[in-house]
């Protein structure tokens, strides 16, 4: 496991040890090493734009970020961001972490696929989320230098197939529980692997709603 890429460390702390021992044992390696890839994404980000930001911080939501995805949570009937950001509070409550900084975790997982809000929010939750797009669909691409992209190609390569493993990740992580993701971009995964999938429409929520009868 890389721990330095183009100068960008992952800490050297307990906490990141246990983060980094927890995920591994938790997580498949596909998806650990996407997580790996955002919080790099998301430091040379910050690097790039001089932002300050706790690398612990960074570190622990970027790889708790999917954990919602995992087998742990097949019965859930929670978004799946909502679960991975709980799954860090708690341990990150058990490792003494202060509130404030749990609750800067939490915002960063939750919100992790809300487009439009994260980059508002402090740095923890605006970074994590640069790192997902960046990692997931090439958003910034261009940003980062030529050295940076082939130092992690060189160590943490994406796979061959790597959109459609995400999509399959997606998919079994959120099969179990459709509803969820209405209203997300997470609605897309579902209707592509299940063509019946029905959308909510709000517009249609809003004329059936129990005012509307009154009008």
């Amino acid at each position: 496991m890389a721990k330095e890429i183009s100068g960008v460390k992952i800490p050297d702390s307990k906490l990141a040890r246990e983060v980094t021992q927890l995920i591994r044992d938790t997580e498949s390696d596909f998806l650990f090493e996407h997580s790996t890839r955002v919080y790099f994404w998301g430091a040379l980000a910050a690097r790039r734009k001089g932002v300050t930001f706790d690398p612990e911080l960074l570190y622990t939501a970027a790889m708790f970020h999917d954990v919602g995805l995992t087998s742990a949570f097949r019965q859930s009937q929670l978004r799946f961001e909502v679960d991975g950001a709980n799954a860090a509070r708690d341990f990150l409550r058990n490792q003494g972490i202060e509130e404030g900084n749990i609750e800067k975790v939490w915002l960063a997982i939750a919100l992790h696929t809300t487009q439009g809000i994260s980059a508002h929010l402090r740095s923890v939750a605006a970074l994590t989320a640069e790192g997902v797009m960046m990692d997931l669909v090439g958003l910034g691409y261009d940003e980062f230098t030529d050295a940076q992209r082939k130092a992690m190609a060189a160590a943490y390569p994406h796979p061959p197939h790597f959109a459609e493993d995400v999509l399959q990740s997606l998919y079994d992580g959120l099969k179990h529980r459709p509803q969820t993701t209405q209203g997300t971009g997470l609605a897309d995964v579902i209707a592509d692997k299940e063509p019946n999938f029905q959308r909510r429409n709000f517009c249609s929520l809003m004329r059936r709603s129990p005012w509307a009868a009154g009008n």
